[in-house]
């Protein structure tokens, strides 16, 4: 078994397809699903990480995972209420018990929720990759979905202040 995990964040229907289609999703699906084939021919296992609030309730078909995700029946699945996937979760100690010390991370939104859990999983000592191109967002505050995705991307591949080197890598280098 490997000591990476591939952790696909929040990439629900009513998140990225919902009255709003979130940016570059059909690419960010297709190099999400790259990920997923990579991370299970060497076996590691894949995590998707599904968030729920009030407006988002669980079991409702915007809470749904993205039906063009890969998933596998026995594929882990973390449900949340914040923004950082540890917050209130079992996801550390999922990846305890399977002895991961490597994040492979995609999913959305990438300035709340990814960004978060990336920030946290790298103060708690985790080697994280970021996959560059398997992130997505809703265009807001006076930014479309592009300039986050990239200004993002530039911003973790700058950070050098961290325990471990922080990598931002397309799926199709990973």
């Amino acid at each position: 078994m490997s000591d990476t995990a591939l952790l696909i964040i929040d990439v629900q229907t009513g998140v990225v397809d919902g009255e709003m289609r979130a940016a570059r999703l059909d690419a960010v699906l297709d190099s999400l699903n790259l990920a997923i084939a990579k991370a299970r021919g060497s076996d590691m296992p894949v995590i998707f990480i599904q968030h729920e609030e009030d407006d988002l309730p669980r079991g409702s078909g915007a809470w749904q995972l993205h039906p063009q995700l890969a998933r596998q029946d026995g594929d882990a699945v973390v449900h949340k209420r914040y923004g950082d996937s540890f917050c209130d979760t079992d996801l550390a100690r999922l990846l305890s018990a399977r002895g991961i010390a490597k994040l492979w991370i995609g999913g959305a939104a990438t300035d709340f929720c990814v960004d978060s859990t990336l920030r946290n999983a790298v103060s708690r000592g985790y080697q994280v990759t970021v996959i560059a191109d398997g992130h997505t967002t809703l265009s807001a505050f006076a930014l479309s979905g592009e300039q986050v995705i990239d200004h993002f991307n530039a911003i973790w591949q700058a950070s050098s202040a961290t325990p471990l080197p922080l990598r931002v890598l397309p799926a199709a280098e990973l």
